[in-house]
């Protein structure tokens, strides 16, 4: 049963083990978790199917995905015919980076934010343990939030909105063990970059050799089920 007495929080779900650790962190954060996912033409669809089981299995009262279509304009090996680096990237903003894609993803989660009446947007972007994309960054949750408080009636008329990235300064062991210690299954997740359809991962992209490498040095089993 839901509880309307908590407050609503907008929270971005991938599918993978960083927005499951958010979604619970919100949760435990005393907050009213309405999910969101983004179909912006990514690989595979099991990251998404994955997001609506992980919504569910962590409490979310809602979860829409909203469709947008980045494929059209493409520019990363996620959304283009572009191969995804195998065991070494280059050093620099990799091929994987999806150009906008949290620009257009917080854009969305703000304005289902104002008609919830919601003040908080939750996001899992790491700027740690990651690939180097500018989008994960502080200053980019940092220049968003501001945007967010001059472009939308919340913010010039409301009590203005607040973007939460919980796990900005954590390493990708520290999410596994903060994951652990809220209860978060992670073999529900997908964090691979060119999943197959059942989410089984590669296990040699960068986001599989990162989540491995997280779940290695917290000394936790790693639960990724591999093709």
């Amino acid at each position: 049963m839901t509880d309307n007495s908590l407050p609503k929080a907008v929270v971005l779900v991938s599918g993978g083990m960083d927005s499951a650790v958010t979604i619970a962190v919100a949760r435990e954060q005393g907050f009213q978790v309405h999910a969101l996912s983004v179909a912006y033409g990514q690989r595979h669809s099991s990251e998404l199917e994955a997001s609506a089981q992980v919504a569910r299995m962590l409490g979310a009262v809602e979860h829409k995905t909203v469709q947008v279509d980045l494929r059209s304009i493409g520019g990363s090996a996620l959304t283009a015919d572009i191969d995804v680096p195998l065991d070494a990237e280059d050093p620099g903003i990799p091929v994987t980076y999806v150009p906008a894609r949290n620009t257009i993803m917080l854009s969305i989660a703000l304005g289902w934010a104002e008609v919830l009446g919601s003040r908080d947007i939750w996001c899992g972007v790491n700027a740690v343990d990651y690939s180097g994309y500018p989008d994960c960054r502080p200053a980019f949750i940092e220049a968003f939030e501001q945007l967010a408080n001059v472009a939308t009636k919340a913010g010039v008329e409301g009590q203005g909105l607040r973007i939460h990235a919980p796990l900005m300064r954590m390493s990708k062991a520290d999410i596994a063990r903060e994951g652990g210690r809220l209860g978060v299954d992670f073999s529900a997740t997908v964090s691979c970059y060119q999943a197959d359809a059942q989410g089984r991962a590669c296990g040699h992209c960068d986001a599989c050799r990162l989540r491995a490498q997280g779940f290695r040095e917290a000394g936790l089993p790693d639960p990724t089920r591999y093709v």
